[in-house]
């Protein structure tokens, strides 16, 4: 199975679905990441060699699952669904041959981010599903898709810690409460932890459950043991 992970800036891959990725490549799934902006203005300072940076945690980061990151470069902060984009999106796509794609969510907190949902959705057309991750936060994010990270955690804790120029334990650990909070949504055990995603079903695409790592398994809901006389 080939899986394309695009994420806007330099550590949205990671921070939105890297456990998944993760169980992905537990499965022995190809996984290409693909990284749109060079990331320039996610800080302080000269802007070439705060992007020369990220380009090299990136790096570092994906080769924690085998991978090597695709860098697409548009300028950070300016990303358009424009017919540039899609036309790298589309080369990109006819390139990899994914069986599934993965991005940000339409409604997702930044600009960046939902411009490159838009330029997925058209470039995908009818050669690959497009699935959305999660939202910062979960902000306007209605789930129809969970996938068990407990195995993975640590992992993506780590990858996500290789973007030290993004002061990464704030996202460490906002990302474990957002996936604490998931699983307790789908049911799953006390303590585990899930990723989300939501599918919209498009022609010719309607049914996805196949392409994706095991969501926690649900547990039955019981009524209160204890005896009231």
């Amino acid at each position: 199975m080939k899986i394309l992970a695009l994420g806007a800036h330099p550590d949205d891959i990671e921070i939105f679905m890297f456990g998944t990725m993760a169980a992905y490549a537990a499965q022995g799934a190809e996984l290409t990441f693909a990284i749109a902006t060079d990331g320039a203005k996610g800080g302080k300072g000269d802007p070439g060699v705060l992007a020369r940076a990220r380009r090299d945690e990136a790096t570092r980061a994906a080769g924690l699952l085998g991978a090597t990151p695709r860098f697409l470069d548009f300028p950070d902060g300016a990303l358009v669904a424009d017919a540039t984009l899609i036309a790298a999106l589309k080369a990109l796509i006819g390139e990899i041959g994914p069986d599934l794609a993965i991005t940000h969510a339409p409604n997702d907190y930044h600009g960046d981010h939902r411009a490159l949902s838009d330029g997925v959705r058209i470039a995908a057309s009818f050669s690959v599903p497009v699935l959305h991750a999660d939202t910062l936060g979960g902000t306007g994010f209605s789930p129809t898709h969970y996938v068990d990270i407990c195995g993975h955690a640590d992992i993506k804790a780590k990858a996500i810690r290789m973007h030290q120029s993004q002061d990464p334990d704030r996202f460490v650990d906002g990302t474990r409460t957002q996936n604490l909070f998931r699983s307790g949504q789908c049911n799953g055990a006390q303590g585990s932890l899930a990723e989300a995603f939501r599918f919209e079903p498009v022609f010719p695409f309607a049914d996805i459950r196949a392409l994706l790592p095991p969501a926690p398994a649900i547990r039955p809901v019981m009524v209160s043991t204890k005896r009231v006389d």
